[in-house]
């Protein structure tokens, strides 16, 4: 099992361990984490049991080459938990040894965006993945009921099935009544997993296969904080628990109401809008919660970074940081003559953009905002593996320091119920 897949380092001003609200937490972190390792010792809670799993990958290894072999796109239909997680592992395959179809995630019902990249494709060579883990979710459904259509009209019917993949739960659903009606290949969605939570399931490493990324990866990344928390003899030693700590006691303590993730890597942008969703619908709940916040280095250094340094005080900052140097194009050496541009000749790419990330980690400090930083080597299948169960891992403890129940999400059920009825009318 690979050690130290990413480091995890907490500055905050003055000695934050010490104040009583730290010591509160600390003692309910201290139970949480004794918990979180019963059940992982006794099987009870699904999350801890994806890593281990095989079987549920190799039964789709041949749904997925039929996808690879006979696509050059493939659409996934899903929004929310059965979108964001696999949206942020497909972020690897911009890496130049992946290979497979063009995928396009498509989680809005915004009918110009839909109508565009259908007009765009062409039906003999497009695959559709479907996934909705209760089946009746509205902009899927209304989605895949457009994509059936056209495929009715422009197809043999007798061909259909070859072209979609439907995931969803095994229960009487709408989604699963057609699939059978048109005998679509179906995959069961784990019924004990929810959607924000399903990024290490069949949800997000189904299209990661098509798009030719090691899915057994990902879970090998995942396991090794299963290791990390098994061996955990205190929060101290198990990043998710501190991670917890940092984010619960600074919002109780000093009224800090939001937490900015900040990755220097372009390949983390989406994986930011999948913690967005994990934070905020987990924890968000009988006023409790503080405002996930999505920003990039270097790009939101322009747009975001005058506020967090000179503005209010009620955010927490985590950076994403890799080691960068020396990679990139080159720039030459010639124009170091002239004296504004004699910092980057010579230098990387790579260079400016490590240079960026420490000057903001730095400056951050400096200026009392209390900042996490996670250093990672590389990025790669076991890395994101790693990250995605260590957010998960520590939103499931916040979510236990608060007496929250991290996997319901209670209140935006009046909306899902009203919009249903205005389109009854």
């Amino acid at each position: 099992m690979d050690e130290n897949l990413y480091t995890q380092d907490i500055h905050v001003n003055g000695n934050w361990t010490s104040n009583q609200n730290y010591q509160d937490f600390y003692k309910q972190i201290n139970n949480a984490l004794a918990s979180l390792k019963a059940q992982l010792k006794e099987g009870k809670l699904e999350l801890l049991k994806l890593p281990e799993l095989y079987e549920d990958l190799e039964t789709l290894e041949p749904v997925a080459e039929h996808f690879i072999e006979n696509f050059n796109d493939v659409i996934v239909l899903g929004t929310g938990g059965s979108s964001l997680g696999g949206k942020a592992i497909h972020q690897l395959a911009d890496s130049p040894n992946m290979n497979g179809p063009n995928l396009y995630f498509i989680d809005s019902v915004d009918p110009r965006t839909f109508n565009s990249l259908l007009n765009r494709i062409t039906p003999e060579k497009t695959g559709f993945i479907v996934i909705s883990k209760s089946g009746q979710t509205a902009e899927t459904i209304t989605q895949f009921l457009l994509c059936l259509d056209i495929y009715r009209i422009k197809l043999d019917q007798y061909i259909i099935h070859n072209h979609f993949l439907i995931i969803t739960e095994y229960t009487d659903n709408p989604l699963r009544r057609l699939a059978n009606s048109w005998k679509l290949k179906i995959a069961n969605h784990n019924q004990d997993i929810g959607g924000r939570y399903s990024a290490l399931s069949i949800v997000g490493l189904f299209p990661a296969l098509v798009a030719g990324i090691d899915a057994y990866a990902i879970r090998e990344g995942a396991k090794n904080l299963l290791v990390q928390l098994k061996n955990a003899e205190s929060p101290e030693h198990f990043p998710p628990a501190m991670g917890a700590l940092f984010n619960t006691t600074l919002n109780i303590e000093l009224g800090i109401n939001s937490t900015v993730l900040m990755p220097y890597l372009d390949q983390l942008d989406f994986f930011s809008s999948w913690f967005q969703q994990l934070w905020a619908e987990s924890l968000g709940k009988q006023g409790f919660g503080t405002t996930p916040i999505k920003a990039l280095g270097t790009v939101d250094q322009h747009s975001q970074l005058q506020l967090y340094l000179d503005g209010p005080k009620d955010k927490i900052f985590t950076l994403i940081l890799s080691q960068l140097k020396n990679q990139g194009g080159l720039i030459s050496n010639d124009y170091s003559q002239d004296p504004e541009l004699k910092f980057i000749a010579g230098k990387r790419m790579g260079d400016l953009m490590d240079a960026q990330q420490e000057a903001t980690a730095k400056t951050l400090i400096n200026r009392g905002c209390p900042t996490r930083l996670i250093r990672i080597k590389t990025l790669d299948e076991k890395t994101l593996g790693a990250l995605l169960m260590h957010f998960m891992l520590e939103t499931v403890l916040t979510a236990n320091i608060l007496n929250l129940n991290a996997f319901d999400q209670p209140a935006v059920e009046e909306s899902k119920a009203l919009a249903k009825s205005y389109l009854l009318g």
